[in-house]
């Protein structure tokens, strides 16, 4: 008995004492995180920025200083806004030569891809290079990739480019055959976010909008690439039709998709090329969470004249759910936008939204602040 209640004493002060220290150890950890991410960077002469996409992007960046630990190095989350503002930071900084984009995948809007490459042709116009390498280039990834002064791919690599679709799906049948019927009402001819549950197709008026929207996509991402690649819309409506994914990489130099086949290895000498670095040295490379600390150029404005810009993004409800931030809560909403109308030193508002849609009661009582 003496035996058994000296084992389990000990069994259980070695877990009380392996919690504390993995607590200890877990604190030490995670404000090592939160006081490097505070730390302003200094840039090194000769100094590249890899813009090196691969997971979500959002509208705005949150802190999290867990990031790494829950997605992995090299994946996870990116902020719109971090990603223009060090852009611009890269271009306005004489020590910064160049951009690199090696893109692997990242999950957002076309809309938001534009803005990036709105942001990447700014940069151009400090007269740095932008060099883009992939060993495979999704269609998103490759509109974005080229304003780029060179593409490079992989001799095995791919660049998707096939045109754009919509595959809506349809339960109507199943529901039947499980015994559920829907019970719908909707008001408006293009109202189709419930055609799934209550057709088996497409309405008119749905395929109409449908259409609309995906041709305007369509149309811009052909005269963006067009005018940065020097392609005929023409050629590049045919190359989709060939559906130049299952194409061999020298098929992308003869259509003036890309500039060179390299493996990265080549990629990186080209750029130690570009910035006047050995071969046997490593490069100067600074990636987004090293540009978020980079201080900016423009001095702070001092003369009490604020332009606010408050971000709203993501679905419209009457209260944000315990469970998730990235709503837009009309309650706070409403509240902020009294606060900034009752700041002196803010003269205006930019209301920046992006969100599919949500709330007509919570809608409403936001456009009432807005415009009372």
């Amino acid at each position: 008995m003496k035996d058994f209640i000296k084992y389990t004493f000990a069994t259980v002060t070695g877990i009380v004492l392996s919690v504390v220290v993995f607590t200890i150890l877990s604190i030490i950890t995670i404000s090592g995180i939160i006081a490097s991410s505070d730390t302003e960077t200094k840039v090194k002469s000769n100094s590249i920025f890899v813009l090196d996409f691969n997971g979500e992007l959002l509208e705005r960046s949150e802190d999290n200083p867990l990031e790494e630990l829950i997605y992995g190095e090299g994946s996870g989350t990116y902020g719109l806004d971090d990603v223009l503002s060090s852009i611009k930071k890269a271009k306005e900084n004489s020590d910064i030569k160049g951009i690199y984009l090696c893109p692997t995948s990242l999950s957002t809007s076309f809309a938001s891809l534009e803005e990036i490459r709105n942001a990447l042709l700014d940069f151009k116009k400090s007269k740095k290079f932008i060099v883009a390498y992939a060993d495979q280039y999704s269609q998103g990834m490759y509109y974005l990739s080229s304003v780029a002064d060179k593409i490079i791919v992989n001799p095995q690599g791919t660049i998707s480019w096939h045109g754009l679709a919509s595959e809506p799906i349809f339960y109507k049948d199943l529901l039947s055959k499980l015994g559920v019927e829907m019970q719908v009402f909707k008001v408006g001819t293009y109202k189709s976010a419930v055609e799934p549950f209550t057709s088996t197709s497409m309405s008119d008026a749905n395929r109409e909008q449908v259409t609309a929207y995906i041709n305007s996509i369509w149309g811009k991402l052909l005269s963006d690439i067009s005018k940065s690649r020097k392609i005929s819309v023409d050629s590049l409506n045919a190359y989709a039709d060939k559906n130049m994914d299952f194409q061999q990489a020298k098929e992308y130099i003869k259509c003036k998709l890309a500039d060179d086949l390299m493996y990265k290895d080549g990629a990186l000498s080209y750029l130690k090329k570009l910035t006047d670095c050995k071969e046997d040295d490593n490069l100067n490379t600074l990636y987004l969470s090293d540009m978020v600390n980079v201080k900016k150029n423009v001095p702070k404005d001092k003369s009490g004249n604020v332009i606010a810009v408050y971000y709203a993004y993501g679905d419209i409800v009457d209260e944000t759910p315990e469970t998730s931030s990235n709503y837009i809560d009309s309650k706070k909403v409403t509240s902020d936008l009294r606060k900034l109308t009752n700041d002196d030193d803010v003269k205006a508002v930019v209301l920046r939204v992006n969100s599919p849609g949500g709330s007509a009661y919570a809608s409403e009582q936001i456009w009432h602040e807005v415009v009372a």
